[in-house]
């Protein structure tokens, strides 16, 4: 079995180590923050929870009974497989047969309404 002997020249030793303490200087130091920081994230979720004891309540729900609960789901979900198709606003009016210049101020009457 061969083994690769790697030696290391007085160049190359020193070239690493000058590689390394160079590298340490591109290092970009930690951030300083004070005691403050976070305070105003917490307060704000703190803020926008009704009930902190929420969790502790083991009374059930009132409100749906079962079947309608999951039927109401069961149509949720159906929405997602195949959406409501939207009509494409480019071709609104094209190919339609209508429009064209009938009554109102272009009649052939030549009397006008106004």
């Amino acid at each position: 079995m061969d083994t690769l002997n790697l030696k290391l020249t007085p160049f190359a030793l020193v070239l690493s180590i000058l590689v390394s303490i160079g590298l340490v200087g591109c290092v970009s130091p930690a951030p300083v923050l004070d005691d403050n920081f976070g305070k105003a994230v917490n307060a704000a979720k703190a803020q926008q929870i009704i009930n902190p004891d929420a969790s502790l309540n083991t009374d059930p729900v009132a409100g749906l009974d079962g079947q309608a609960a999951d039927a109401a789901m069961s149509r949720y979900h159906r929405s997602f497989v195949q959406p409501v198709a939207t009509p494409n606003v480019f071709t609104i009016g094209v190919g339609s047969g209508a429009g064209g210049m009938t009554g109102g101020a272009a009649s052939s009457s030549g009397s006008s309404r106004y």
